[in-house]
C-alpha cells in the first residue's frame, strides 16, 4: 500500500510527466494555450506529440487512438500504430503534432440525428488538451471532441466544453463586481457517485434478457428483497472486496480519485464515489469508471450491471451528480462565508441557481430522460420526475425572510439587508439530507440525484452550467449598470427569490400531496421520457443554447432526434426479447411442467381410481390459463410493434411505444411472473431473482 502514491497516475500524461518531458518553452506554450483557449502552433504540437510518444513507448505502448464520446453514450476508439517505414525496409516509431491535434474517423455510422447521411462518412476528432492523455489497453488514448465535416458537434464533450467556458465568463463578471481581482477563472466541479450491481457471471449468461437489454424483463418477486435493509453499509463480502480492490488500483493508475466504496441498499448493489474534479475531467473519468467496472468484473466471476433498474421491486441505480463552482484560487462559491460581503455573494449565486433550476426545470428533466430511467424515477430512494430544490431549514428561513421582508428569527430582530452588514453568519453544514429531492443543497454543493447509473454525466452538466451561466449573465447585465450596487443587489435577490421560491421544497417528494402542491405551484411533472424530450427543443431552450454558443438549433434538433430514436430502439429491443423468451423458453417450460402434472395425475389414477387428483387438475387449469395469457399477450405485443412501424413520425412512434407497447410489455411480464410462482424450480428456464441477488 505504501507504493500507491508512486503508482497513482502512472498511466497518465499529466502535469508531473509534462514538466519532466516537455521543453520549458513547450510546456509554457501549452499551458498558455489552455488558459486562453487558443490553438497551438504546429512546432509546439510536434514537440508535445513526440514527448507523448516517447513516454508511451517507454511503457510498452505500440498504438495511439483519439478517444471520443459519440452520442451512443459510450466511448469510441480507432487505433493506429506508431510505426512508420524507412527506406531501408525497417520501421521507426513516430507520432506527429498533426496526428495529435486531429483525427478522421468515419462519422456515418455514429448517431447524428440527420446531420450526417450514410454516404457522408467524414468526421473529425479534435484534441482536448484540458483532459490528460492516458494509457489503456496498450494504447495511448487522447481525449478528443468529435464533429462533422460541417463543424456540427456529434459528441457529448463539445457542448460540455462550451458550457464550461460560458459559466466561467458569466461568473467572472459577477466576481469582478464584488471586487475580486485575484481569480482568473471559475470552474464547475463534479463528484459523480456511481451505483452498480454485481451478480454471478454464470447466472448472468443464463439470462438472455440481461445479456441483450441490461435488465431483467421477467422475474417474480423473491421472498426476500431489501426489506431488512441489512445490506446497506454492511460488511463487504470477500469476493466483492477483491473486485473493489482491483478496480481501485486500475482507477488510481489512471489518476482517477476513487475514494469511497460501500454496499448499497439493495442486495448485490454497491457504490463508488470519487473525490471532486473539474467537470470535464470528472466526465472523462466516469466513462472510464464504467468501462473498467464492466471489464474487471469477469476476472472475479462476476458481471457488473449499470442499468438504471436491472431488477423490479428493489432500488435502481443512480449516478448522484454533486455539482459546485469554484475559483482557480480555491474558493468554493457555494460555501457560505463568515462575513456579510461573502454571504451576499453566496446568496447571489444561490439565487442564480434557484432561478436557473426554476426557469429551466424542463431542460434538467430532459437531460436525465431515458427508457431505463423511466423505470427508476419516483420511488425506492430515486427522486420523482418533478424538479424541486431542497435547501434545508436554515437557508429556507433566510430565503423566506428576504421574500417576506420579515425579521430573520435566528438573529435578534434584524432584517436581512444584503451586503450592508446585518446578514447573519450562515453555518457551512446547515442542512439535513433529503433522498427524495432531485436537486439538494448539501453544504457547499448541489446533489442532482436524477441521472441514471448508465448515463454520461456530460448531458446533465452542460445543461446545469448553461442555465446557471444564463442567470448570472442576466444579473451581471443589471449590476454592471447599477448606480448603487448594494441596493440593486438587494432588489435582484429579493425579486428573484420571490419569483422562484416555488421551486424550493424540503418535504417528502413521494407523496400524493406533493404532486398536488407542485401542480398548484405550476411546476412541471414530466413523468416519462417522451413527455420530457420535446422540451429540449422548446423555443426558449433553443434561444438559450444559441445565446451562449453551446449548441445551434440544428445541433439541438439532431440531438432530440437521436434521443427519441434511442428511446424507441431500446424499448423495441426489450419487447422483441420478451416475445422471444416467452415463446422459446417460458411457454415450453410451462408446458413441460403441465405435462408432468398430467402424467402424475394419470399415474395416480392408474394405481387407484380412489386417489384424488384435484391438486393436479387445479394446477393444470391455473398454469394452462397463464400459458394462454402469455401466448396471446406475446402475440398482441408483436402486433403492436408492427402497428408502431406505421406511425411514420419519430415522435408519434415514441408516444405509441410509451402509451401502448410499454403497458403491453407489463401485461406480458405479469402473466409470466405469475407462472414462475407456480412452476417447479427445476422446470423454470432461467435463474430466479433469489439466485441472482443472493448468490455472490
Amino acid at each position: 500500500m505504501n507504493k500507491i502514491p508512486d503508482m497513482f497516475g502512472e498511466l497518465v500524461f499529466g502535469e508531473a510527466i509534462m514538466r519532466e518531458r516537455l521543453p520549458k518553452d513547450t510546456y509554457k506554450a501549452l499551458k498558455k494555450a489552455i488558459a486562453e483557449g487558443k490553438s497551438l502552433e504546429l512546432d509546439v504540437a510536434n514537440s508535445i506529440a513526440n514527448a507523448m510518444k516517447d513516454w508511451a513507448v517507454s511503457k510498452g505502448v505500440t498504438h495511439f487512438t483519439h478517444w471520443f464520446q459519440p452520442m451512443t453514450g459510450a466511448t469510441a476508439e480507432k487505433h493506429d500504430s506508431f510505426i512508420s517505414p524507412t527506406a531501408e525496409g525497417k520501421i521507426i516509431m513516430e507520432f506527429s503534432g498533426k496526428e495529435l491535434i486531429k483525427g478522421e474517423p468515419d462519422a456515418s455510422s455514429f448517431p447524428s440525428g440527420g446531420i450526417r447521411m450514410t454516404f457522408e462518412a467524414r468526421g473529425y476528432t479534435a484534441w482536448d488538451p484540458t483532459s490528460y492523455a492516458f494509457i489503456k489497453d496498450n494504447a495511448l488514448c487522447i481525449p478528443t471532441a468529435f464533429c462533422s465535416y460541417g463543424g456540427e458537434a456529434l459528441d457529448k464533450k463539445t457542448p460540455l466544453l462550451r458550457s464550461i467556458d460560458a459559466l466561467n465568463n458569466q461568473a467572472m463578471r459577477i466576481l469582478r463586481l464584488f471586487g475580486n481581482t485575484t481569480a482568473k477563472n471559475v470552474i464547475s466541479t463534479v463528484g459523480p457517485e456511481q451505483e452498480y450491481f454485481l451478480i454471478n457471471k454464470d447466472l448472468y449468461e443464463k439470462r438472455r434478457d440481461l445479456v441483450l437489454t441490461g435488465r431483467t424483463l421477467f422475474g417474480a418477486k423473491p421472498p426476500r428483497g431489501q426489506e431488512l435493509e441489512d445490506h446497506y453499509f454492511g460488511a463487504i463480502k470477500s469476493r466483492v472486496a477483491e473486485y473493489m480492490a482491483d478496480l481501485d488500483l486500475e482507477l488510481w493508475k489512471l489518476g482517477i480519485l476513487s475514494k469511497t466504496k460501500h454496499n448499497e441498499v439493495a442486495p448485490s448493489q454497491h457504490e463508488l464515489a470519487p473525490i471532486y474534479s473539474t467537470t470535464n475531467t470528472a466526465t472523462d473519468h466516469n466513462q472510464l469508471v464504467m468501462e473498467l467496472m464492466k471489464k474487471i468484473a469477469p476476472k472475479h466471476g462476476l458481471t457488473c450491471l449499470l442499468h438504471e433498474k436491472p431488477f423490479a421491486g428493489i432500488n435502481g441505480s443512480g449516478k448522484h451528480n454533486n455539482w459546485s463552482i469554484s475559483t482557480d484560487t480555491g474558493v468554493n462559491l457555494l460555501d457560505p462565508g463568515s462575513s456579510p460581503e461573502e454571504n451576499a455573494q453566496f446568496l447571489l449565486f444561490l439565487t442564480a441557481i434557484l432561478t436557473a433550476v426554476d426557469d429551466y426545470q424542463d431542460l434538467l428533466r430532459a437531460s436525465v430522460a431515458s427508457a431505463g430511467n423511466d423505470h427508476r424515477l419516483g420511488a425506492a430512494e430515486a427522486p420523482p420526475a418533478i424538479i424541486s430544490v431542497f435547501l434545508g431549514d436554515i437557508l429556507t428561513d433566510i430565503v423566506n425572510s428576504i421574500v417576506d421582508s420579515k425579521k430573520y428569527n435566528k438573529k435578534e430582530d434584524s432584517y436581512i439587508e444584503i451586503g450592508v452588514g446585518s446578514l447573519p453568519k450562515i453555518p457551512k453544514d446547515n442542512t439535513d439530507r433529503n433522498r427524495t429531492s432531485p436537486f439538494a443543497f448539501t453544504g457547499n454543493k448541489f446533489e442532482f440525484r436524477m441521472p441514471g447509473s448508465a448515463f454520461s454525466i456530460s448531458g446533465p452538466n452542460f445543461v446545469l452550467n448553461t442555465i446557471v451561466a444564463d442567470a448570472l449573465s442576466n444579473f451581471a447585465d443589471i449590476l454592471e449598470k447599477a448606480k448603487d450596487f448594494n441596493a440593486t443587489l438587494q432588489v435582484i435577490i429579493a425579486e428573484n427569490l420571490t419569483k422562484h421560491r416555488r421551486i424550493v421544497f424540503n418535504g417528502n417528494g413521494y407523496t400524493d400531496e406533493w404532486v398536488k402542491e407542485a401542480t398548484k405551484r405550476g411546476l412541471l411533472n414530466l413523468t416519462s421520457t417522451i413527455d420530457a424530450l420535446p422540451e429540449f427543443i422548446a423555443d426558449k431552450n433553443i434561444k438559450l443554447f444559441e445565446k451562449h454558443k453551446i449548441l445551434s438549433e440544428i445541433e439541438m434538433r439532431s440531438r432530440y432526434e437521436i434521443l427519441v430514436e434511442t428511446y424507441v430502439k431500446t424499448i423495441k429491443i426489450e419487447a422483441l426479447t420478451m416475445i422471444d423468451i416467452a415463446r422459446k423458453d417460458i411457454i415450453p417450460a410451462g408446458e413441460k411442467y403441465v405435462s408432468l402434472l398430467a402424467s402424475t395425475a394419470k399415474s395416480k389414477l392408474d394405481v387407484s381410481k380412489t386417489f384424488t387428483v384435484d391438486l393436479e387438475k387445479s394446477l393444470i387449469t391455473k398454469l394452462s390459463d397463464l400459458l394462454l395469457k402469455i401466448y396471446t399477450r406475446a402475440e398482441g405485443l408483436e402486433a403492436k410493434l408492427t402497428e408502431a412501424e406505421e406511425k411514420g413520425d419519430a415522435t408519434a412512434e415514441a408516444r405509441f411505444f410509451r402509451s401502448a407497447i410499454v403497458p403491453a410489455m407489463s401485461e406480458l411480464r405479469e402473466a409470466a411472473d405469475t407462472l414462475e410462482i407456480y412452476t417447479a424450480e427445476k422446470y423454470w428456464p432461467f435463474p430466479s431473482y433469489s439466485d441472482l441477488l443472493f448468490s455472490v
